[in-house]
């Protein structure tokens, strides 16, 4: 199932839920039309199960570079740099699902909006929870806000998703991902 979700990712990455025809869909999966029915109701089943597949597996891949890192300050840098290397190169113009289901679902389906707000959520909860880490170990300043330093880092790392649609090598993404730790410093 795993893979076929990876396949169905690439299409809806790529095209967005509107873009993605079921016919795509059924051909990337490498399913026949008997199966895919009889995993997925719809293909609104399929992209939801997509999109959980996709945020539960960023959040892994997320999580093994924090667990990497001891201090606050180096756990924030590398969940920069993680960013800065997704919105880069052909990932980063295939795109973050959970930022184009935002713009393009947010208002038209409760359930794919509520998972995408939630994934956002998280995401800024955890600027937060770093900063504050980081506070306590002394590797960031005690005198920053850390719920506004956080809305900051988070519109960089939202904002580096939607340009790196535009083919942005990953130096160049990396050096904004850089400057943004000026934020913290």
């Amino acid at each position: 199932m795993d893979t076929a979700l990876g396949r169905a990712l690439v299409v809806f990455s790529e095209r967005g839920y509107h873009g993605a025809s079921l016919a795509e869909l059924r051909a990337a999966m490498k399913l026949a039309t008997g199966s895919l029915y009889k995993a997925f109701a719809d293909k609104s089943a399929i992209f939801l199960a997509t999109l959980d597949y996709y945020i539960a597996r960023r959040d892994r891949q997320l999580r093994e570079r924090l667990d990497a890192q001891q201090r606050g300050r180096d756990k924030l840098e590398a969940l920069l740099a993680f960013y800065a290397e997704s919105a880069s190169d052909s990932e980063g113009r295939r795109g973050c699902l959970v930022v184009t289901s935002a713009t393009e679902l947010a208002t038209l389906d409760a359930e794919a909006a509520a998972k995408v707000r939630n994934s956002l959520r998280r995401v800024e909860t955890l600027l937060r929870d770093l900063i504050r880490l980081g506070q306590a170990d002394g590797s960031i300043r005690s005198d920053l806000d850390a719920e506004v330093v956080a809305g900051a880092l988070f519109c960089v790392i939202q904002g580096l998703r939607v340009v790196g649609k535009t083919g942005r090598a990953k130096s160049e993404m990396t050096k904004v991902a850089k400057q943004a730790a000026a934020l913290f410093a």
